[in-house]
């Protein structure tokens, strides 16, 4: 018969070390530092407890005395990058200070590129998520809407984020890994892409193509984005 498993728990409730013994040598500040410093050099694969542990300079096993588990690990790290964003007053414009922590967060994503890949409401119980969370719901006070409406706008807006930051990201690691210039990447692409379409089995995408709107502006193409999902929200867009 097999025994019964852990009871889930949130890291935030344990005491900082479980057991007794001497006094803590690490805080979790500590091991989400020596973490963040792992996942930014080599890439969130290449976090694990060992390497955390070296990095402090203790035991494997030591380590699970203040995390017990990986996935607390995730979460320290979490908290930790989310103490990058900077908490302002909000100035009274809803849309505005949206989009502002929307490109903070953007900016902190590009900083740690791992981020994206642990973006998850499991991780959303952090001291400095819930932080976070607390300074959307005040920037968005001057939206006349429920509180779970503006809850659902936060997460839209961090969905968007997410998932645009993730593809700048893979696709900036994908060009440094080509042994080619991403100019000449473009052009093979191109080229065949002007082939297939100049076989006329895709007069809709022939006919954008001859649209001349001129190079994309993916900064614009990002805010369009976040203005659209504020749209959806304001009762008076303008």
């Amino acid at each position: 018969m097999a025994g019964k498993a852990a009871e889930p728990q949130v890291i935030w409730a344990r005491p900082e070390r479980t057991g007794r013994g001497p006094r803590p040598a690490f805080t979790r500040a500590d091991i989400a530092a020596a973490a963040v410093r792992i996942a930014d050099t080599s890439g969130l694969d290449a976090v694990s407890m060992r390497h955390v542990a070296a990095e402090l300079g203790c035991g494997t096993m030591s380590l699970y005395n203040y995390v017990p588990r990986k996935e607390d690990l995730y979460e320290l790290m979490i908290d930790a990058v989310g103490a990058e964003h900077e908490i302002r007053e909000p100035s009274g414009d809803w849309r505005a200070d949206m989009i502002r922590n929307a490109e903070e967060t953007r900016g902190i994503m590009h900083r740690h590129t791992w981020v994206p890949r642990l973006m998850s409401g499991v991780y959303g119980f952090s001291p400095n998520t819930l932080r976070y969370l607390e300074h959307c719901l005040a920037c968005l006070e001057p939206l006349d809407a429920a509180y779970g409406v503006k809850m659902e706008l936060v997460a839209l807006i961090n969905g968007v984020v997410t998932t645009y930051t993730a593809n700048e990201i893979a696709t900036a690691e994908r060009t440094r890994a080509m042994p080619w210039s991403e100019e000449e990447e473009n052009a093979v692409r191109i080229a065949y892409l002007g082939g297939q379409v100049a076989t006329g089995a895709y007069p809709h995408l022939a006919a954008a193509f001859m649209e001349d709107s001129g190079p994309i502006d993916l900064e614009a193409v990002f805010r369009r984005a976040l203005e659209r999902v504020l749209d959806a929200f304001d009762p008076d867009p303008g």
